[in-house]
């Protein structure tokens, strides 16, 4: 039985995730978990986060998982959502903080202008929204190009490494929403909030084998 674990240092909507990987993931044990020795003995792992990126980072350090998630990122098949995504990355605007470093990159924030805010444009970016496929990757399998995802978020990833990229969506502008590189899948939006479409991709990842 394959493991999957999910990386628990005190942030994130855990049990959705938990819940809907349980649901697609063809028996595979799918545990919450903040023991280091656990994620290095899964099979897979996930890192959620939501909230404050400082926050994040501080929970992280605090619960010692930093290193075991470096080195799940380097070595097996790894998802990241929303500010798991984010932490990936050398620094972001929020808080002016370092992330883990894994990916180069940075974080950065919606600028919201008077005439976009015009438009019924907000910040927080939440709600469902188009990602376009900007290269083909496993996990888009059965998933159509410019499908909606569900987002909720102040913040976006701008990778330094080109080809990082494979989903984009547009708002006040076109901003990175997700990302792959070798055994690496991320995802700015939610795809345990993303109903068919984010069952989909999370059944991809429980498959897929970089």
């Amino acid at each position: 039985m394959q493991r999957i674990s999910i990386v628990d240092y005190g942030m994130g909507n855990l049990r959705s995730v938990q819940k809907a990987l349980a649901h697609v993931a063809g028996g595979a044990q799918v545990d919450i978990t903040a023991d280091p020795e656990a994620i290095r003995r899964a099979d897979r792992v996930v890192f959620p986060g939501q909230g404050a990126m400082p926050d994040c980072m501080a929970g992280l350090r605090e619960s010692g998982l930093g290193e075991a998630v470096s080195e799940a990122a380097a070595g097996k098949p790894f998802l990241g959502l929303c500010i798991g995504q984010q932490m990936l990355f050398e620094r972001s605007e929020e808080g002016d903080i370092e992330g883990l470093g894994v990916l180069r990159g940075s974080v950065k924030g919606f600028r919201i202008t008077p005439e976009a805010r015009a438009a019924g444009m907000k910040c927080p970016h939440m709600g469902w929204n188009r990602v376009r496929q900007v290269r083909p990757h496993r996990l888009w399998h059965g998933i159509a190009d410019a499908t909606r995802f569900y987002f909720v978020h102040s913040f976006y990833c701008e990778p330094a490494e080109a080809g990082l990229a494979v989903g984009e969506t547009e708002y006040g502008g076109a901003f990175t929403s997700a990302i792959a590189r070798d055994n690496i899948f991320a995802t700015q939006f939610h795809p345990e909030k993303s109903a068919a479409a984010g069952l989909t991709l999370l059944s991809n990842f429980s498959s897929w084998n970089p």
